[in-house]
């Protein structure tokens, strides 16, 4: 039996999230994301270089969620999939593009630190200003 595993993402949100609904109702959650890139070196050491950025997505209730969870600066992990999409815009040639489409999202535990409320999930979801999290700088990992 094989292990079912999904494409995942790790980097902190960069952009203000929106939370926005379509025509039928159903929530959406847009940021961008940055992920931090780093180059091993012949020494041995690393270094920084400039992070990547992408489209992160969710739907519906996780989106809603999402929205009221997470801020600018937030250290995520997603696991999901990367959607390719044509844009078209009038005047400018169609263009290929990619969001990465979460299924699960969370806060990093290794760089992020926070209270579990463990309350039956059939309880309502606490109001935004309830939820605490505190992040702190990312520590040096060795690898």
């Amino acid at each position: 039996m094989t292990i079912p595993t999904q494409m995942s993402l790790q980097g902190f949100v960069a952009t203000a999230p929106e939370l926005t609904f379509g025509n039928k109702g159903h929530a959406r959650f847009y940021c961008r994301v940055g992920i931090e890139q780093h180059r091993k070196e012949v020494d041995g050491s690393f270094t920084k270089l400039d992070p990547v950025f992408c489209d992160l997505v969710l739907f519906d209730r996780t989106a809603e969620r999402a929205y009221s969870r997470f801020k600018p600066g937030d250290q995520i992990v997603a696991s999901g999939y990367i959607h390719e999409y044509e844009q078209e815009r009038p005047s400018v040639p169609s263009q290929i593009r990619e969001q990465f489409v979460a299924r699960r999202i969370g806060h990093d535990c290794a760089r992020t630190r926070y209270v579990v409320d463990r309350t039956p999930a059939t309880q309502p979801d606490p109001p935004a200003g309830e939820m605490t999290v505190v992040n702190e700088p990312p520590q040096a990992v060795s690898l």
